[in-house]
């Protein structure tokens, strides 16, 4: 009797195609899926863990799944929304408050960022979706698990802030 290895399972071969599978859409897609998860939730290492999050969750669905790209979009945002939803958001209060260092950006300054921190996060999400990631209204609204009615009103309602946001104005000149 030989003490050669054991041939795989077909189950074992499944997952060893899986893993490179999993690998190399990491690999390809990482950068814009970070992309996404910054635009969403604006801080760096926040965007970090929201992806690596939601590659986890995927990574056990991985190899029943058929449309990898969009399923991890949806993992990326209703792990966004449920992180939202907590209670706890990480700030803590303090007696008195810190002067800040951090230069602030001049009177009129167009400031993209401020005025998508300013907007409630569904439609946040709605604009970073359809104009940042050009996801067409049907995409978005199965992503977010919506009608596209919804996504249509949303965004409405999100460029109408955008209109009007200070951050957004044009600078004033002084006459």
């Amino acid at each position: 009797m030989t003490t050669d290895a054991i041939a795989p399972t077909r189950r074992e071969r499944e997952v060893r195609v899986a893993a490179v599978d999993f690998d190399d859409f990491v690999a390809a897609r990482s950068g814009a899926l970070l992309r996404t998860a910054y635009l969403l939730t604006r801080d760096h290492a926040l965007a970090e863990d929201l992806l690596q999050t939601s590659l986890t969750k995927a990574w056990f669905a991985w190899a029943k799944i058929e449309n990898h790209e969009a399923y991890v979009r949806r993992i990326l945002v209703n792990t966004y929304t449920s992180w939202w939803r907590r209670k706890w958001n990480g700030e803590q209060a303090v007696p008195e408050l810190v002067e800040s260092s951090v230069d602030h950006p001049e009177e009129g300054a167009h400031d993209l960022w401020t005025a998508l921190g300013r907007l409630p996060r569904r439609q946040r999400a709605v604009i970073v979706l359809r104009y940042f990631e050009d996801l067409t209204e049907a995409q978005t609204a199965d992503l977010l698990g919506c009608s596209v009615g919804t996504v249509k009103s949303q965004t409405f309602k999100a460029l109408a802030k955008l209109r009007i946001d200070p951050a957004l104005a044009p600078a004033q000149e002084e006459n």
